[in-house]
């Protein structure tokens, strides 16, 4: 079972699943979402993910003509969870306080788009673009 929270504890959620890769986006609307490099995730089967809060505390902005969404508590600011697709959850890694024991970084996405000051020093496969989660053997 993997389980997490956000910085104030509003927002609370599980995954009835094991976690192993993690996905570090590099485009610009996640750093600047973040105030930091980018957004270090993992996905998840949808039907694993439960909420185990009131969803209340959870608040979205979406980016005007474009499909990148963004969501977060509403009390301390902190990323959460979303969908990624009809059938995946996106699940920010730093919010997991269990679960997270076999985490490592398999794919970097939108690299071409990273801060300047960003250098990549694990082994996660760099892709120029966003890669598809079904598709981590290609190299674009």
């Amino acid at each position: 079972m993997t389980k997490g929270q956000c910085n104030c504890g509003c927002v609370t959620f599980e995954a009835d699943c094991t976690v192993e890769d993690v996905y570090v986006c590099h485009c610009s609307l996640c750093a600047r979402a973040t105030g930091s490099a980018g957004i270090a995730v993992t996905v998840v089967p949808m039907e694993q993910f439960v909420w185990t809060c009131n969803t209340d505390s959870i608040t979205s902005w979406s980016m005007p003509g474009h499909d990148w969404h963004s969501h977060f508590c509403k009390v301390c600011g902190s990323p959460v969870p979303g969908a990624d697709s009809a059938t995946t959850m996106y699940v920010p890694v730093a919010l997991l306080i269990s679960g997270a024991e076999h985490l490592k970084v398999a794919h970097h996405i939108y690299v071409e788009s990273r801060q300047p000051w960003v250098e990549i020093g694990d082994n996660g496969v760099q892709h120029a673009e966003a890669i598809s989660t079904g598709d981590t053997d290609a190299d674009n």
